[in-house]
């Protein structure tokens, strides 16, 4: 098993091939592990509270979250799912660093001629995200009081966002022949994940929900050099009808 780690780095370093290995998994989960006395509804309605975050982006959003489902078997189901997440009152809103960007380059050799060093340039913005997916959804039902499920995440994300671009920052780039960005950015990507949650289940039609997912993307390219991975948390009521 030496080889181990290293195929272990090699797939969580791709996100196509992460996305796979978690799929294949949960594909594999064993139907035997459902219980076979407990009711399930076919139809789910799910709809919560949305917490996003981007550590590279220093970004927190906050919004709401709409899910909903089609049971096909008892492990197994289909649906989708749609958030739309704004600015965090509290941080108000995410920093570029220099550093991140197609810029960096241009700003290390303007060095020599005054220009910043692009670690230290930090640009403020504000943004909204619209998530949308669809896709499996696989149960573990063991237990008549909790269900747990994990899924993978495959979907699109759409953002808009002002940038804060101080008017020196704006000039110097203009005297350096680079292109100055737009105040107003906007772009839409396809994105790779995965995640999971679990019901707490009050009655056979309503139940609280909670879930975490992982989102990776790479979204205003134009300006940012690197992917961008999410981490997005949920919570709310879920409500069931229709007989399986």
């Amino acid at each position: 098993m030496r080889g181990s780690p290293s195929v272990l780095r090699a797939i969580t370093a791709n996100p196509a091939r992460l996305f796979i290995f978690v799929l294949a998994l949960l594909v594999c989960l064993p139907v035997h592990a459902q219980q076979g006395d407990i009711d399930i509804n076919r139809f789910t309605l799910y709809t919560g509270f949305d917490w996003m975050n981007n550590p590279g982006l220093n970004l927190t959003q906050r919004g709401f979250d709409v899910d909903f489902g089609v049971t096909i078997r008892p492990w197994l189901a289909i649906g989708g799912d749609f958030s739309a997440a704004g600015d965090s009152i509290i941080s108000g809103g995410g920093t570029i660093n220099g550093a991140d960007t197609i810029y960096a380059p241009i700003l290390i050799a303007a060095e020599p001629l005054g220009a910043p060093p692009p670690s230290s340039v930090h640009v403020p913005f504000k943004s909204t995200s619209y998530t949308f997916a669809m896709g499996p959804q696989f149960y573990l039902r063991k237990w008549s009081k909790v269900t747990f499920f994990a899924r993978p995440g495959l979907g699109g994300i759409h953002a808009n966002a002002d940038v804060s671009l101080p008017p020196q920052l704006g000039g110097l780039l203009g005297q350096l022949g680079a292109p100055v960005p737009s105040a107003h950015q906007s772009d839409t990507q396809l994105f790779l994940g995965a995640g999971g949650g679990f019901d707490i289940n009050i009655s056979k039609r309503v139940a609280l929900r909670f879930t975490a997912d992982w989102i990776n993307t790479h979204l205003f390219s134009n300006i940012l050099t690197n992917r961008q991975n999410y981490v997005r948390c949920t919570v709310g009521p879920t409500f069931r009808w229709g007989r399986l």
